[in-house]
């Protein structure tokens, strides 16, 4: 499905070069934060464990190594979930235009949705945030998990990309959905629900490559066109709304 998105945005290089813009500017302003919190991680690990500094070394550093990583997976988790918000925000016009180009090119395309363009805004800023503070409170839960010898360094980081992967494919799909007048989160959540599998294997390879700053200004019109597939697959056309 990204492959193919892909190859929709790029039969358009002028609608895929403008919906680069907005991952660019978001990047930058992530990939400082990014950097910055790389270069302090091990003050930041030493500053949460004051209690490990009497320990034997082998045994701090083992606990602040695996603190580090899940505070590292949760951050990325936060900043690639809130990265998607932001920049569906700042392009909605050019992403529902992507939408739209998909939804023609496969056929059974529905109408424009009706609803006013400052409340679409306005409602999809409040569903980042949620999504936002989903991923904060699994980010807590990481940084616990971080204290865990072993766990906190090798199961901590899966959980936060399959965490990070569905988050993410709930806001990709969201155009198509809302065309269909299914605008709430929890319709997504359902339809996702019911192809977990297919849902993971599209989200998990966009979560990965919108981690990595800049890949994210080439792969993130392509994801946005590979969540409208990924919707048409989980809600046919046909379907009746909701």
């Amino acid at each position: 499905m990204l492959l193919r998105g892909f190859a929709t945005v790029l039969r358009r290089p002028k609608l895929f070069l403008l919906g680069a813009l907005p991952p660019l500017v978001t990047s930058v302003l992530f990939l400082a934060a990014l950097i910055a919190l790389l270069v302090n991680i091990d003050d930041i690990a030493a500053w949460m464990t004051p209690f490990a500094d009497g320990w034997a070394p082998e045994w701090s550093t083992a606990l602040r190594v695996a603190l580090g990583l899940a505070v590292v997976a949760g951050s990325v988790l936060v900043m690639v979930v809130g990265f998607t918000g932001i920049t569906l925000a700042l392009g909605a016009p050019l992403y529902d235009k992507i939408a739209e180009e998909v939804e023609h090119e496969l056929g059974d395309a529905p109408p424009e949705a009706d609803e006013p363009f400052a409340a679409s805004i306005a409602r999809g800023i409040r569903q980042s945030l949620t999504l936002v503070l989903i991923s904060v409170a699994v980010t807590v839960l990481l940084f616990l998990a971080g204290f865990l010898p072993l766990v906190g360094q090798t199961l901590v980081p899966v959980v936060a990309v399959l965490v990070g992967g569905w988050l993410l494919g709930t806001e990709l799909v969201g155009a198509a959905f809302d065309r269909r007048g299914m605008r709430r989160l929890c319709d997504r959540r359902r339809h996702m629900a019911t192809r977990r599998v297919r849902t993971l294997g599209f989200a998990v390879p966009c979560y990965l490559l919108l981690a990595i700053p800049f890949v994210a200004v080439a792969v993130f019109p392509a994801a946005a066109a590979g969540g409208t597939i990924l919707a048409r697959q989980l809600l046919p056309p046909a379907q009746p709304a909701h």
